[in-house]
C-alpha cells in the first residue's frame, strides 16, 4: 500500500496593492506616510509619479525629503539620471517588482502618485504594443522640426481619441501614440490597459474642491521658486538636463529652461508653470474619475492626513468585506 502523502499547504494569496491616487497638490504623499504607519504589519510605498523617478528633480516634483517619510521605506525614487527617457513598459515591471519584494516582508505594498498611465500599467492587466526604432526616430525628428504643439495638432487629425487624453506640451506621450498607431494601425486607446488587477487591489483617491486645489497649486509653485528650482535646475542643466527627452519637459523643469535661455522672465515661467499644471491637475482627476474601481475620499483644505489615513483603513475594511 503506498505512502499516503500529507496535503500541502496552498500558497498564500498575494497581499493587495493600496494605490492612493489623485491630482498634484492633492495631499497623497503625507496620506500615504500616515497610512503606513496604520496598517496591519506596515506598508512600504511604491512611487507613482513619472518626475519623481529622475534622481535631482526634487523642488520641481515636491518629492519629500528623508525627514518627511517616517521611517517608511520608498521604492522607485531616484532611479534615473535625467538624460534617461522614463519607459512605462520598464516601470510596470519594476513596479510590480517592488509590490513582490514589500509583500515578501509581510508589509502592503503602498503605491503612490498621479501618473496615471503608470499607475494602470502597475495595477492592470497592460501589455505593450511593440516599438519600431525607425518610425520613432521619424516622429522624434518631426517632434523636434515643428514642437510639440504642432504634432498634437497631427495627432488630432489621426486619431482625436489619443489627442484628447495627451497634453499638447507632452512631446513624448505624443510620439507614442503616433509611432503605436503607425505600426498597429489601431487607435492609441487600444493599447491602453482593461480594466482587470493583475493582483488584489484597492485605489483610493484624494478630492479636493477645485478652487482650494488651484489656491494649493499656486501656492506649490511659489514655494517651488523660493525653495531653489532655478538653481535646481541649473544644476541638473549640468548634468545633461537638455538631452533628456522626458526630464526636460517636465512641468516647471521646461518653463525655468525657457526663462534661462530669455525666451521669458522668471515671473512669467512661474505664471505658465502654475497655469499648465492646474490644466494637468485637471486632466489628472478626469483620468482617475473614468476608472470607477476608484473610491474618492474628500480632502478639502484643514484635512489631517491621520484623520485621513484612518478612513482609508475603514474603506479597506469595507472594500475586504465586501
Amino acid at each position: 500500500m503506498g505512502q499516503s502523502r500529507s496535503p500541502q499547504p496552498l500558497p498564500a494569496p498575494p497581499l493587495p496593492v493600496v494605490a492612493v491616487v489623485g491630482p498634484t497638490a492633492s495631499g497623497k504623499s503625507d496620506v500615504a506616510v500616515a497610512l503606513a504607519h496604520l496598517l496591519p504589519g506596515g506598508a512600504e510605498v511604491v512611487n507613482a509619479d513619472a518626475m519623481q523617478l529622475y534622481r535631482g528633480m526634487d523642488v520641481g516634483t515636491a518629492k519629500l525629503a528623508p525627514e518627511q517619510m517616517g521611517g517608511v521605506p520608498h521604492h522607485l525614487l531616484d532611479v534615473l539620471d535625467v538624460t534617461e527617457t522614463a519607459d512605462v513598459a520598464t516601470y510596470q515591471r519594476q513596479a510590480r517588482a517592488a509590490f513582490e519584494d514589500v509583500a515578501a516582508r509581510g508589509r502592503t505594498p503602498l503605491l503612490v502618485g498621479g501618473s496615471g498611465l503608470y499607475v494602470r500599467a502597475a495595477l492592470d492587466d497592460l501589455r505593450f504594443p511593440g516599438t519600431d526604432a525607425a518610425v520613432r526616430a521619424r516622429w522624434e525628428a518631426r517632434l523636434a522640426d515643428v514642437g510639440p504643439q504642432r504634432l498634437h495638432a497631427e495627432l488630432a487629425e489621426r486619431d482625436p481619441g489619443a489627442a484628447a487624453r495627451i497634453l499638447p506640451s507632452n512631446g513624448r506621450r505624443i510620439v507614442r501614440a503616433l509611432e503605436v498607431g503607425e505600426i498597429t494601425g489601431l487607435p492609441f486607446a487600444a493599447s491602453l490597459p482593461e480594466q482587470r488587477y493583475v493582483r488584489p487591489a484597492v485605489q483610493v483617491g484624494l478630492a479636493v474642491p477645485r478652487e482650494q486645489l488651484d489656491a494649493r497649486i499656486d501656492a506649490r509653485v511659489r514655494r517651488m521658486w523660493d525653495h531653489g528650482l532655478v538653481a535646481e535646475v541649473r544644476e541638473l542643466e549640468a548634468r545633461g538636463l537638455r538631452r533628456g527627452l522626458t526630464a526636460s519637459r517636465a512641468l516647471g523643469y521646461a518653463q525655468v529652461l525657457d526663462a534661462l535661455d530669455g525666451l521669458t522672465t522668471e515671473e512669467e515661467a512661474a505664471e505658465l508653470t502654475a497655469r499648465l499644471t492646474r490644466r494637468f491637475a485637471r486632466k489628472q482627476e478626469s483620468w482617475f474619475r473614468r476608472d470607477e474601481r476608484v473610491r474618492w475620499l474628500d480632502a478639502p483644505d484643514g484635512a489631517d492626513p491621520g484623520e485621513l489615513a484612518e478612513r482609508v483603513l475603514d474603506l479597506l475594511a469595507v472594500e475586504s468585506a465586501a
